[in-house]
């Protein structure tokens, strides 16, 4: 078997920032994450979310990419979300995402931060850098 401690904390948001990750649509998410996370050997550490992003903190095996990951994860909840009964079909994920690798040292404090998405959003204490999802570049 082979050793392996790959951990990164994945971002991704709704189609134009749009506050459609609904409290209904939310659990259809978490349900289809952890389902997609065992057929490709992933280990969800947290996952949280507001209306228009999530993270998620993930441990993902070397035979995988963290695009094809993401790839996966967002197109499993969104096609499964537009299917939901009294759904519009229309829900999507933006095209793009962020991913930060974690030490070992770190996973415990990230954990924390994307469980409390909902917290830190209400209480404006969120962290720039794990709010990422595309590339900002100065100029």
């Amino acid at each position: 078997m082979t050793y392996w401690r790959l951990h990164y904390h994945l971002i991704w948001s709704t189609q134009d920032r749009q506050p459609t990750l609904t409290a209904e649509r939310e659990k259809m998410f978490y349900g289809v994450l952890y389902r997609k996370a065992e057929e490709l050997g992933l280990k969800i550490h947290a996952a949280g979310n507001v209306e228009d992003h999530v993270h998620v903190v993930v441990s993902i095996p070397p035979k995988i990419s963290v695009a094809e990951c993401v790839r996966h994860l967002k197109g499993a909840s969104a096609y499964v979300i537009k299917h939901m009964p009294g759904c519009d079909g229309q829900f999507k994920w933006q095209g793009g995402y962020g991913a930060l690798s974690i030490g070992e040292r770190s996973l415990e404090t990230v954990m924390a931060y994307a469980a409390r998405q909902k917290e830190h959003h209400r209480d404006k204490t969120m962290i720039g850098v794990y709010e990422r999802m595309d590339d900002e570049t100065s100029g």
